[in-house]
């Protein structure tokens, strides 16, 4: 009778004992120690040493990884490119330094502005390797979903009547310079009443190519504390600013069907308070709607289904005047934009935060950072949840397939 009771006891145990062994058909990049790592099921690889390492993105197909090697201070961003073919990294062209770069949405082509210097790279042996010119006077860029053209921000002049307009161009990807292949796309009228700005930055596409949003920024100091979200049709012929916010591209979100757009709204440079989750239906933004309740802020977002979005949230912190500022320790909820129930999914023990969910259908994963970072993950919104990955600096960059 014993032995029967005490095999019943292990049973129940193993059967609530996290499965952390489990394989998670996923593909991923990640930062351990400022080095590169990948992760596909359960193996992990470390791809680089003696480095730091910032920023890595996927190409196209997944072959190559092309990321930042500077220093600690984030200066001396050289870019290169890691080959999982040939598994060893390089240089596309030597000594390039920039802060801003993407892949071609269609190709294994790498584009980067270096000092507003439009460049894409060519293709050597398959590799991305050498480089063209494309265009001068570059600010930021993004590619058009048909993998031929860039669309292309331009910061405004300050004149002696003051700031002039932001204008955006259509850059075909063979440009080479050339001015007369350069056409105008759209000029965003700033210093009014309604909005004030003198660049644009953080370009993304909705679901269906037909919508591009993007920060409308002020100058330097301004801007650590309110940009202007804005939305463009792709025809370039329909503008609409929809609200304030932080400059935190990781806070807009299109979502995965139709054309709404969800961002943390607010102002002021500080989390404590008024960061809000905030959903705009395109073009229509006049229709928007808060979900976040009175005395929290939201300080990610991410989507779960076409109705369903997950926030990282806290409580606000009104009392910090002065010091160093508090820490918003975030826990994952779950929010149904259309009966507005709201649900807690994730549950940080006291000095941990959850931050950066993904969503990899079915699965969920996030960073959650205490006495060091690890990615936790669940198979759907029921599932239990284990960590994935130990003692990371940041969380993942998946690899999802070819979306063009």
């Amino acid at each position: 009778m014993k032995i029967k009771v005490m095999f019943f006891f292990i049973v129940s145990f193993l059967t609530f004992l996290p499965i952390a062994s489990a394989e998670v058909p996923l593909k991923a990049v990640f930062i351990r120690e400022h080095q590169l790592w990948m992760i596909e099921g359960n193996k992990e690889q470390q791809l680089t040493k003696n480095r730091y390492i910032y920023s890595p993105k996927w190409s196209y197909d997944g072959r190559f990884i092309a990321y930042l090697d500077g220093d600690k201070n984030g200066e001396n961003a050289h870019l290169f490119v890691y080959d999982t073919k040939q598994h060893r990294s390089y240089q596309p062209y030597k000594n390039i330094e920039t802060t801003g770069f993407e892949w071609a949405p269609t190709s294994n082509r790498l584009a980067y502005n270096a000092g507003g210097v439009l460049n894409v790279t060519k293709t050597e042996n398959g590799r991305p390797m050498g480089f063209d010119n494309v265009s001068l006077g570059v600010s930021d860029f993004t590619w058009f979903p048909n993998g031929k053209e860039f669309l292309v921000s331009s910061q405004s002049n300050l004149l002696p009547t003051g700031w002039g307009p932001i204008h955006l161009f259509r850059v075909p990807i063979n440009a080479n310079l050339n001015t007369e292949k350069i056409k105008p796309f759209y000029t965003i009228k700033t210093n009014t009443s309604d909005l004030f700005a003198i660049d644009a930055n953080y370009f993304k596409w909705s679901t269906d190519h037909k919508w591009v949003s993007f920060l409308a920024t002020p100058t330097a100091s301004w801007s650590n504390d309110s940009n202007i979200l804005c939305v463009l049709s792709s025809t370039g012929k329909h503008f609409q600013p929809l609200g304030n916010m932080l400059m935190n591209e990781e806070w807009i979100k299109w979502a995965p069907k139709e054309n709404k757009l969800a961002y943390i709204s607010g102002e002021g440079r500080f989390l404590v308070q008024d960061k809000k989750t905030t959903v705009a239906d395109i073009p229509t933004s006049n229709h928007q709607k808060n979900y976040t309740p009175n005395g929290y802020v939201d300080l990610d977002i991410e989507w779960l289904s076409p109705d369903e979005v997950i926030v990282a949230r806290a409580r606000e912190n009104k009392e910090w005047q002065e010091g160093p500022v508090p820490t918003m320790f975030t826990r994952l909820y779950k929010i149904n934009l259309k009966t507005a129930e709201q649900k807690q999914i994730s549950f940080p023990k006291k000095n941990e935060l959850d931050t950066k969910p993904q969503v990899i259908n079915p699965y969920i994963t996030w960073y959650r950072k205490g006495d060091q970072g690890d990615v936790w993950i669940k198979n759907e919104i029921k599932g239990h949840a284990y960590i994935w990955l130990k003692d990371v600096d940041e969380a993942p960059v998946f690899f999802f397939g070819n979306q063009a």
